[in-house]
Formats: structure tokens, C-alpha cells, sequence
């Protein structure tokens, strides 16, 4: 992370805490506004550049309460007490959502005015519309993510963005990347048969699994990776990649000692890299290239692991592939399952142990909440590439992370046997009967895994050993139709 990315995202935290369960529609929405363009996206004279209650014709004269000209940006601002889905009744008697409510005054705009986004926000939550897609669903951005999420409001002030979310615009382009080194490689197999299709796709993972940890700090160099690509004279390039795969697979004191190119390699464990009798073929100078000048300057830490496993399934699935298919079920409609589940009950009984204890009674209430939500237990007997269970684990963590921002430096008085995390991912279950399906998965929730441990490191200030992995989710190959369930309990 650069300095720069640092100073902003201390910033951005900095104006979370600051408007942290307030807001006041009529007092507070120009304070509010110029305050997170200028602080948090850094725009420069925003008190110029946006416009409150600007003028619009319906049958009656309405107020817009913010407007953007130049990146053509409505906001519709409510306080923070108000549910930004619910219907409330306007002055016309007509019943409307503060995103119809915005719609309408968007209609009545002339055409060189019209929005390109409608955001409707209460302080607390933003809900963002692309008017390309005025019927799809929003994207959806909390106050309190916003440290780790400013850059999907980047859109505000930037005429060039065309899409809100980075994580969709940067998992998309993994798998674009993930679908040029396939077609590569397979051109290289000799007389492919269905073994080889097979081999191919654990290849990918393991390679994308090696340039994720290089971008996220688990090998030794940013470049560790991509240095033991380029060592190697071509012929040779092929024997180097068998050695490291078994590399990646042994203790540091089982393996040759004299091997000093694979000193940069960790132990992974897991069993990603267990297999040794994958089919790889020679790898070719169109390979390396994609590897070397394709892949690696990509920077493979910021994916979104739920996204990116059901592009990267897509990607390597022929079927879609023939179809030109990368579908996947958005995170936001992931949500409106998990929600209302089992995930909105947990947080509004995280915020009551907040408001109703104090002191060492709240810790340990706050403790005892933590254990209850890592005795949970998630399955999804048709589970695809995990895309429900890696959502899952990653919204667990985030809660068990607001957890620990209210009893860190509490381990004193927890005991000193204190983990900092114990949301774990093998708590989650799932059942696929697509072999390669079964090992996107459980790579998308080590991905999470690695990503969520960052975000704790942040807040307990440690250092956390992700590697060697000690977990695994139990994701098995199977019909779930067929297959008995406890099956599972005895991984």
C-alpha cells in the first residue's frame, strides 16, 4: 500500500467516526457533502463544484437536495434515521423510495442534465444507481467501510470512471488475464484428453494462487514469483515449475537446502499444491510473456475472492467459455439472501451488547458474542465456486472485526490466551459436483482468508502468519442429491 493510499484511507476513517450514527438532513447535508469530496475523494473546491437544492419543475417546485454538473451526479439525502428502501409519502400524496423520489426529479431534467448516477445516502449508507442500469440493483456503500471502500465514490469526481465497483472492474480483468494464460497453455498439451483439461485448470489455480501471494506479501519479494520465471532459460522453465509446486508443498526442512531459488517460497500446506501427477506441458515464450508482462503488473491483492471465483470458474469452464459467459451472482444479491437470514439478526445483537453494557461486562459479552459466531456452521449443498460461503465468511469477519476495534487492548482482562481471530473458514460446508468448481472454492476463501487477516492486523497491531494454512473449508465433490449430508462431519 502506498503512502498516499495509507493517507487517504486514515482519512476516510477519520470522517466515518466523525459522522458515526448522525446526520441531520436540513442542517447537515452541505457539511457532509463538501467534507467527503474534499477530505475523502480530494476534490478541489467543492463548495463550487456541487449544488444544493437546485431547482426542478414537477407539477409543484421541487428541490434536488445535491447535484454534481460535471460528472452528473443527483443526490438524494435523507437523515440517518431513515431507511433508504422504504417508502415514505411525498407532498403529492404519491408513495416513493428516495431512489423513485430522485428517479422523478431526474425525468423532469433536461436531457443535457440528466444523471449518470442517482445516490441516495442517510448519513450512514449509500445506495448508488447506474442510470445505464436504472432498473439493475444498487451498489451499496457503509459509513463505516468507507476506509476500505472510498475508491468505489471515486466515480463522484472522476469523468473518466464508468463503473462504481473496483473490485467488479478488477476481478473482471483477472479473469480476462486468467483466460489468455489458458489458451495459452492448452495449445501447449499434446494430445489433450479429459485428464489434461483437468490438469490445466488446477495449473491456473496454482499459478493465479502464486501471483495473488506475491501482491499480498506472503512470499518473500513482491516479485518472488515473477524472479523465478524469468531465471530460467526455457527449455528448463518446465522442470522449475515442478520443482516449485512440490516446494510450496514441503516444510523448509524437508526440502533440498542447496536449491537456493526456492528459499524465497513459503510452506503453503492446504493441499492445493499436493497433487504431483498434473499433466503440465513445456511452457512456451507466448506463456512466460502473459506471466511475466501480462500478469504480474497486475496487481492480484485488491480481487474481490467472491467475485473473481465465479469469473475465474467461468473463465476456465468450456462451456461458458464457448458461450462467452462470466456470470456470477453480485454481492449485492448475495445479500439480500444472507441478510435478512441470519446476518441481520447477529449485527443487531452486536449493536445491542454495544448499547446496553459498559467496561469489562461489555468485553466480556463482546467475547462471548465473538465465540457464538464462530460456532456457527454454513453450508450450501450446490455450492458452485463458493461464492454464498466466501460472502459469508468475509461479512463474519468484518463483524468479528468491529468486535475487536471495541476490546482491543483488552487481552488483560479476556486472559492471555486472547485470539484475535476465531472466525474461521472451516466453519463453512459445501457440496459441487464440478470437480474444478470444488477448487475455486476453497481458493476464493483462502483469498478471503488472507484478505480479512490484513484488515485485522490493522486493527490489533500485530503481525498475523497466514502461511503455512492451517484451515480448510470442507468443500466436497459430490451430488448433494444423492450424497449424505453427514458425509461432511466426518472430513
Amino acid at each position: 500500500m502506498t503512502k498516499t493510499e495509507i493517507n487517504r484511507k486514515k482519512t476516510a476513517k477519520e470522517f466515518a467516526d466523525f459522522w458515526k450514527n448522525k446526520g441531520d438532513e436540513r442542517q447537515e447535508t452541505a457539511r457532509f457533502w463538501i467534507g467527503l469530496l474534499e477530505k475523502v475523494l480530494g476534490m478541489e473546491n467543492p463548495a463550487e463544484r456541487i449544488e444544493f437544492e437546485k431547482k426542478v419543475q414537477l407539477k409543484h417546485t421541487s428541490f434536488i437536495d445535491a447535484y454534481i454538473p460535471e460528472t452528473k451526479i443527483l443526490i438524494e439525502q435523507k437523515s440517518s434515521d431513515v431507511d433508504l428502501r422504504k417508502e415514505t409519502k411525498q407532498s403529492d400524496g404519491a408513495m416513493l423510495t428516495p431512489y423513485r423520489q430522485a428517479k422523478r426529479y431526474a425525468d423532469e431534467m433536461p436531457n443535457s442534465l440528466r444523471p449518470n448516477w442517482i445516490v441516495v445516502c442517510n448519513f450512514q449508507e449509500f445506495l448508488i444507481y447506474d442510470m445505464e442500469k436504472p432498473q439493475g440493483e444498487p451498489v451499496q456503500v457503509l459509513l463505516e467501510d468507507l476506509p476500505n471502500k472510498f475508491e468505489c465514490l471515486q466515480f463522484m469526481i472522476d469523468t473518466q470512471k464508468t463503473s462504481v465497483s473496483p473490485e467488479e472492474q478488477v476481478s473482471l480483468k483477472a479473469g480476462e488475464l486468467v483466460g489468455k494464460l489458458y489458451d495459452a497453455l492448452i495449445k501447449e498439451y499434446i494430445n489433450p484428453d479429459e485428464n489434461s483439461f483437468r490438469s490445466l485448470n488446477i495449473l491456473c489455480v496454482r499459478i493465479v494462487f502464486c501471483l495473488y501471494a506475491e501482491d499480498a506479501g506472503l512470499f518473500e519479494t513482491r516479485t518472488s514469483f515473477e524472479d523465478y520465471i524469468k531465471s530460467f532459460n526455457l527449455p528448463d522453465l518446465r522442470d522449475g515449475i515442478l520443482k516449485l509446486f512440490k516446494a510450496l508443498d514441503t516444510k523448509p526442512e524437508n526440502r533440498d537446502k542447496y536449491d537456493l531459488k526456492l528459499k524465497a517460497f513459503p510452506y503453503v500446506n492446504g493441499g492445493l499444491f499436493a497433487a504431483e501427477d498434473i499433466e503440465i506441458p513445456n511452457f512456451s515464450d507466448e506463456i512466460v510473456n502473459i506471466i511475466v508482462n501480462y500478469c504480474a503488473p497486475f496487481d492480484w491483492s485488491k480481487i474481490s475472492p467472491t467475485i473473481f471465483g465465479a469469473v475465474f470458474e467461468s473463465t476456465l469452464n468450456p462451456e461458458t467459455r464457448r458461450k462467452g459467459g462470466m456470470h456470477y451472482t453480485s454481492i449485492e444479491n448475495i445479500h439480500k439472501v444472507i441478510d435478512p437470514l441470519f446476518l441481520e439478526g447477529l449485527r443487531a445483537e452486536f449493536k445491542k451488547i454495544v448499547e446496553m453494557s459498559h467496561g469489562t461486562s461489555q468485553k466480556v459479552k463482546l467475547e462471548q458474542f465473538r465465540n457464538k459466531i464462530a460456532s456457527l456452521k454454513f453450508l450450501d449443498p450446490a455450492c458452485g465456486s463458493g461464492n454464498f460461503l466466501t460472502e459469508t465468511y468475509i461479512s463474519l469477519r468484518r463483524l468479528e472485526n468491529e468486535i475487536l476495534k471495541k476490546i482491543h487492548g483488552s487481552q488483560q482482562l479476556l486472559g492471555s490466551d486472547f485470539s484475535p481471530i476465531k472466525v474461521k473458514i472451516s466453519q463453512f460446508y459445501g457440496i459441487e459436483i464440478n470437480d474444478f468448481a470444488v477448487t475455486v472454492a476453497k481458493t476464493a476463501l483462502w483469498i478471503a482468508e488472507s484478505q480479512m487477516m490484513k484488515e485485522t492486523e490493522e486493527i490489533v497491531e500485530e503481525n498475523l502468519d497466514f502461511l503455512p494454512l492451517s484451515t480448510s473449508a470442507t468443500i466436497v465433490e459430490g451430488n448433494a442429491l444423492r450424497m449424505d449430508w453427514r458425509y461432511l462431519c466426518e472430513e
